[in-house]
């Protein structure tokens, strides 16, 4: 189902959030997630260093900017597309009592989605959606460098940092939702293992970044130091896109005060002296770049044991926040790719396993394509609705008065929702509920087909059933309905076990149950329903026997081919009625002519109309259930 709404335009229909589109957006989602938490850091290498022989400054590379900006806007889209997505997709609400299998009830309402959105996630996804980073370095920075702010990097860094994190719990947020629906974040171990490394390796990526713009920060530091000390010097000199005075530009000293590559000076780098004294802020893009992604990982690896920081607070803390995130990131990955060699979990290498022998023994067999597929299709859909749990061991294992609390708990509501139950009291209804089975059908599937047993009686959940009946193969006859949500089918079975004494061999169907779309249902099986039965006979109510009449499909056509058979009644007595009077008019008017009768084209015909309505075939009245007779003892 790959809507709620059924032909609605493209962008008012309501989606399913369990549908196949859901399932591949969230998967492309999450890549374009994890391609702008690589883009995000970029923006720390625009600003850029050029060093020369006597003087030096610092500048923006603006073809990286440029690029970064591009790739950057495209990966906002993306959030911007889930807002949307987010507010035309349905919602399951836990604390509806008509839920299935206690999930809680689609809602399906756009005003109530939109609602709901708004009060959960939406401020959340605006925030994360929003190109903060593209406006700080186009407007922000040249402003603040205008007004001869001493800050701009920072603002930088604290925006996008902050932006980081939101896009961080989107991603986590969103594994969880596709772990939710599929069971695991990928489809093999070495995939969930490639996985938790790309997060080692990202965090690395980030921390490189991060090291670069306080290398910068902390060389610029220092300039303006001296430069406070120096006569005629000012902080705007610094700035490649200013020209300053030529004689300070002349006599200046602040520059060789902070080569980092010389030991005598008296400031105190740090951390950031290895990328200092290399001049790394002035080489190409990609030599620094990969330069800092090494130094990233490799004092995430080792928690930061080998660094040598200064007594500078925004340095020394740094440091510690280093080496507690190598600490846990290493640890969780250690865990988890431990965990995705041996087995992500018991039950998805169960599962696995089981899909995998079934695709060899599809093959083993050489079943056709199609069989394939259905067979995939199956497996999977029940994967989704029961994310692999056998619910009917785990029932088994409780005590009885838990275990009908439980049924009643799921199945109660839905079962009142069924017309011909809801006139039961509550002990009928709970007999029914303990004894209701889960029943699954994907697109397509053939439930019952007409002239086969009758086994059990379905009540729908969830989803469409076509019901069709040709009257036993009668030529001509054709009559086709839709079963949905509240309905239930397989009636034949309950007219068989009202009986006092039924037969050993079960009622044929008298219809053709088709899926149109995924099917969750309740069936009550034969010999349950037996049971049941036997309970029914104690009613003695002659308003469910005319209860049963009225929602069963079966009785229903036949009630409408009934009043067809009466109005061809109806139609043959007036044409025998007409016939008559003509035959009789025109025999006296034959004898006073010439004494002989008349044969008219008139006459003729209407005969042969007479013959017609009585040769038509009746349709079969359904089997009349006993609702009142005592149970034999």
């Amino acid at each position: 189902m790959n809507s709620v709404a059924g032909h609605e335009l493209w962008h008012k229909k309501i989606i399913d959030p369990s549908s196949d589109f859901i399932l591949t957006w969230n998967y492309v989602f999450r890549i374009s997630c994890f391609i702008a938490l690589f883009m995000d850091p970029l923006y720390f290498y625009v600003p850029k260093i050029y060093y020369g022989t006597t003087n030096s400054c610092t500048g923006k590379d603006t073809h990286l900017a440029i690029i970064v900006t591009v790739f950057r806007s495209i990966t906002d889209l993306f959030y911007v597309v889930q807002i949307l997505i987010k507010f035309r997709t349905a919602y399951m609400n836990p604390s509806s009592t008509l839920g299935v299998f206690g999930r809680g009830d689609l809602v399906t309402d756009p005003e109530e989605i939109a609602k709901q959105y708004v009060r959960t996630d939406f401020v959340v996804d605006l925030a994360a959606s929003l190109p903060l980073p593209q406006i700080i370095i186009w407007s922000v920075v040249p402003a603040i460098k205008h007004s001869l702010s001493e800050h701009d990097n920072d603002i930088v860094l604290l925006v996008t940092l902050l932006q980081y994190i939101l896009r961080l719990y989107l991603v986590f947020s969103l594994n969880s939702k596709i772990l939710e629906v599929t069971g695991a974040f990928s489809k093999t171990a070495w995939q969930g293992a490639a996985y938790n490394m790309l997060l080692y390796m990202i965090a690395s990526h980030v921390l490189g970044a991060l090291w670069y713009l306080l290398s910068v920060d902390r060389q610029t530091a220092c300039w303006e130091r001296h430069c406070s000390e120096e006569k005629n010097c000012h902080n705007r000199y610094l700035a490649c896109d200013v020209h300053p005075d030529p004689n300070w530009k002349n006599s200046t000293v602040i520059f060789a005060k902070c080569n980092a590559s010389d030991e005598s000076i008296s400031f105190d780098y740090g951390m950031f002296k290895p990328l200092l004294s290399n001049e790394a802020p002035n080489r190409g893009f990609m030599r620094k770049y990969f330069y800092c992604l090494w130094w990233g990982l490799q004092n995430l690896s080792c928690y930061g044991q080998t660094l040598t920081v200064s007594t500078y607070i925004g340095e020394t803390l740094y440091a510690i926040f280093l080496a507690v995130l190598g600490l846990v990131l290493f640890a969780h990955l250690i865990g988890n790719v431990q965990t995705y060699l041996q087995s992500i979990t018991a039950r998805v290498e169960e599962w696995r396993i089981k899909q995998r022998d079934t695709e060899e023994w599809m093959r083993h067999r050489q079943l056709p394509r199609e069989l394939r597929e259905r067979v995939k299709r199956f497996v999977h859909y029940k994967w989704l609705a029961t994310r692999g749990v056998d619910e009917e061991s785990i029932m088994n294992v409780l005590p009885a008065d838990l275990r009908r609390d439980i049924k009643r708990h799921l199945c109660l509501y839905l079962v009142c929702r069924v017309p011909f139950f809801s006139q039961m009291d509550y002990q009928l209804l709970d007999a029914i509920c303990e004894r209701l089975v889960s029943s699954l059908s994907t697109v397509g599937t053939y439930i019952v087909r007409e002239g086969d047993p009758v086994t059990e009686m379905l009540f729908i959940i969830r989803g469409k059933l076509e019901s069709s009946t040709t009257d036993g193969g009668r030529t001509g006859f054709f009559n086709s309905i839709t079963l949905k949500t509240g309905d239930f089918c397989g009636e034949e079975l309950l007219g068989w076990a009202l009986v006092p004494k039924p037969t050993v061999n079960l009622p044929l169907s008298t219809r053709t149950l088709k899926t149109i779309v995924e099917v969750e249902a309740f069936a009550l099986r034969a010999e349950d329903l037996k049971f049941v039965a036997s309970q029914f006979r104690r009613l003695h109510s002659r308003k469910l026997q005319h209860t049963f009449r009225n929602y069963s499909h079966h009785w229903r056509t036949w009630a409408a081919c009934f009043i067809q058979a009466a109005w061809r009644r109806y139609k043959r007595r007036k044409t025998a009625k007409d016939l008559s009077m003509m035959e009789s008019f025109s025999s006296r008017r034959s004898y006073e002519d010439d004494g002989s009768p008349e044969h008219t084209p008139a006459l003729d015909a209407a005969r042969k109309g007479s013959h017609i309505f009585k040769e038509l075939p009746k349709f079969r009245k359904p089997s009349e259930p006993d609702f009142s007779a005592e149970q034999d003892d």
